[in-house]
């Protein structure tokens, strides 16, 4: 199986992953699959909550848009040329994490665009999304079942790992495969800096960083930097349209506990009925809050960024990320700024 073969197969599931994500109607047999199974991936798709309540429809169709948007053939030509496809396919275990819906979506496509094998270990919060789309690759590219697989339990034999969890969790990843050739990722998340001088658009695109998949991501802001001058009503301001978060039941759980565990300690918070504002120079804040610090100069952003950078997986605002695309990396825009694919080369 070639390269080029796979980037094609991988080029047509990103068409239908664009058109599950964006709800389109079956286009007709020119996507690959039938009307039956097209259909088949909605009803999991819409099935999502019930296995994992954080998942509803809206937050995996916009994974499955943002993730299908770079699959076409010229970007992933482009983004594989820089490295080689191995003619000795090597084992390597690819331990997801579940918080967002197909998170180790990228680590999967990296693993088999290098001419590996990947031997997949689902998070028991999402292990049906990436089996399903893999049957549908399998369609547009049959030899793909012998570079991939599914375990459950141990993953047994394998060259290499890539492992993606909590701080927590690496402590076990590296008891158990610290042996391996290994990538261990931890906690992350990231931070927005603000100028002063954005408009009100910009300040509401930021929301989409902070709210997007209700804030689960290591991409999704938990910390502002802000000038010592700006007025965060502008900021409440931006952001009222994604009020509907409250309405999710595990959202709203974990707001009102955290408006009760700040109030009852007599912290100073500010609140807008579905987000909790503090001020403070941590970097993670609890979910359904965020953490902000001013800044008297440009120098001092970037002493805290340094500061945090083992820690921070992306950065909005000028001269950064553009607000409103936390949650759409590029294929090269590798987690904790380790290549991947350098990694599976070096294998």
């Amino acid at each position: 199986m070639e390269r080029n073969q796979l980037i094609t197969a991988f080029a047509q599931l990103g068409m239908v992953m664009v058109h599950l994500g964006e709800n389109k109607e079956w286009p007709g047999f020119q996507i690959g699959l039938s009307e039956q199974e097209y259909s088949d991936l909605n009803v999991l798709i819409r099935r999502q909550q019930s296995f994992n309540g954080w998942f509803i429809e809206s937050n995996v169709r916009s994974s499955l848009l943002a993730l299908g948007q770079s699959l076409d053939v010229s970007q992933l030509s482009e983004w594989t040329s820089k490295y080689s496809y191995s003619d000795h396919p090597k084992r390597v275990g690819i331990i997801m994490a579940g918080n967002i819906p197909l998170v180790g979506f990228h680590d999967f496509l990296c693993v088999l665009l290098s001419g590996n094998i990947a031997v997949c270990k689902l998070s028991s919060d999402d292990k049906t999304l990436l089996p399903a789309l893999t049957d549908a690759l399998t369609k547009f590219l049959p030899e793909v079942k012998e570079r991939c697989e599914f375990v459950v339990g141990p993953v047994g034999k394998i060259d290499a790992v890539i492992a993606t969890g909590s701080d927590n969790s690496t402590k076990y990843f590296e008891q158990y495969f610290g042996k391996y050739p290994h990538v261990f990722r931890g906690n992350r998340t990231s931070v927005a800096v603000i100028s002063g001088e954005e408009s009100s658009e910009e300040l509401r695109k930021m929301g989409e960083d902070i709210f997007q998949y209700f804030g689960l991501g290591c991409r999704n802001v938990s910390h502002l930097i802000i000038p010592e001058s700006f007025i965060l009503d502008r900021f409440f301001e931006a952001i009222v349209d994604f009020g509907e978060v409250i309405n999710h039941h595990k959202y709203a759980n974990n707001y009102d506990y955290n408006r009760a565990v700040y109030l009852l300690n007599q912290h100073e918070i500010l609140d807008n009925n579905f987000l909790l504002l503090k001020e403070s120079e941590e970097l993670f804040s609890p979910l359904s809050m965020i953490f902000y610090h001013r800044y008297k100069d440009v120098s001092e952003v970037e002493k805290y960024l340094k500061q945090h950078e083992e820690k921070i997986q992306c950065v909005v605002g000028k001269g950064h990320l553009p607000f409103g695309t936390a949650q759409c990396p590029m294929l090269n825009d590798y987690a904790d700024g380790i290549d991947t694919m350098l990694f599976l080369n070096q294998l």
